[in-house]
């Protein structure tokens, strides 16, 4: 069997499940889908430095990475937090500034975002020349399934093809319809990308907006998020969306959302976290207060970045202590 097969298959058998998923959600009237794209939390812990570095540590590696951190000595920690503070000073000026120290942050925070693109890349770069084509795309995405004119499935693929090379033109700069990896990253997670957030919202719409007029009104907004099902009672979560539509989603009271009223409601202006916590950072580690931080400050207050076998073991008295 062929890699393309192979890929198709895969491809199907998402669909269905994504198709099956979908089913049952909308046979569960209470659940409630979430279009709204938000900033995620840097961390779940608690942000007290009086009482622990966790939160600093979650925020600046990611969770799952500030783990590892805590199996290591001190020596070890600051010597891997010495490479991690080379790879933050992008333009190697030997300073991070609290711009590159939240491009980090946000970096650390979406991780999953790129290794999902690593994954998909090793799938689709088909000649192996560190690019992505549209046809390289399309053929391993799609390949002979679009030669089936009546699949198993009902799918229209063709209408699925049609709307990923709308965004994948959208993500590709220059217009060669080639992707670097950055634009297939753009590509796989537009939401991520401030000049790909109009492609959002234009599929957000035209998923809901069902009579094609261009605009949400009330009753698709509703009819995206919940099944009646023939239940005439509608429970009190839907009563609220009924009441923020009407109240906030549609800021010039015609009824209805336009373009720039959805993009309010999907892709809010929420609060940096990330530039808080660079500030905050740099606030603590800046010895000399000019504004930046060298490696030499970083490593310094290491355990204001990073955890190590000392913090862990630290933070472990303090905790039986309080008990």
């Amino acid at each position: 069997m062929k890699k393309t097969d192979l890929i198709i298959m895969d491809l199907r058998q998402f669909l269905m499940c994504l198709s099956l998923c979908t089913a049952f959600a909308l046979s569960k009237p209470t659940e409630k889908k979430d279009r709204v794209h938000h900033e995620p939390q840097l961390s779940d812990k608690v942000h007290n430095d009086a009482q622990s570095f966790d939160y600093d540590h979650d925020a600046f590696l990611g969770a799952e990475e500030a783990k590892t951190f805590d199996q290591l000595t001190p020596e070890e920690s600051k010597e891997r937090l010495g490479k991690i503070v080379s790879k933050i000073d992008g333009d190697k000026d030997g300073f991070v500034t609290v711009d590159e120290l939240k491009d980090w942050i946000k970096f650390a925070q979406k991780r999953w975002i790129y290794e999902d693109v690593e994954r998909q890349w090793k799938g689709h770069d088909l000649n192996e020349d560190g690019l992505v084509s549209w046809e390289e795309y399309k053929n391993a995405t799609y390949g002979y399934v679009l030669d089936d004119p009546d699949p198993d499935d009902g799918f229209n693929y063709k209408q699925m093809m049609v709307r990923d090379e709308r965004r994948f033109k959208m993500a590709d700069k220059d217009g060669d319809l080639i992707a670097t990896k950055e634009e297939f990253t753009a590509f796989l997670h537009p939401e991520e990308y401030d000049y790909m957030k109009d492609i959002v919202v234009q599929e957000t719409m035209e998923d809901i907006d069902k009579n094609a007029d261009g605009f949400i009104d009330l009753e698709e907004y509703i009819g995206d998020m919940y099944s009646h099902d023939g239940n005439v009672d509608e429970p009190e979560w839907v009563k609220t969306e009924r009441e923020q539509f009407v109240e906030f989603r549609d800021k010039n009271r015609d009824g209805k959302m336009d373009k720039e009223e959805t993009k309010d409601w999907i892709l809010p202006s929420d609060y940096d976290h990330a530039e808080a916590e660079a500030r905050h950072l740099v606030y603590e580690s800046d010895q000399n207060k000019d504004g930046k931080l060298t490696k030499e400050e970083i490593v310094d207050k290491y355990d204001l970045f990073v955890g190590s076998q000392a913090t862990d073991f630290g933070e472990a008295l303090v905790r039986h202590d309080e008990f």
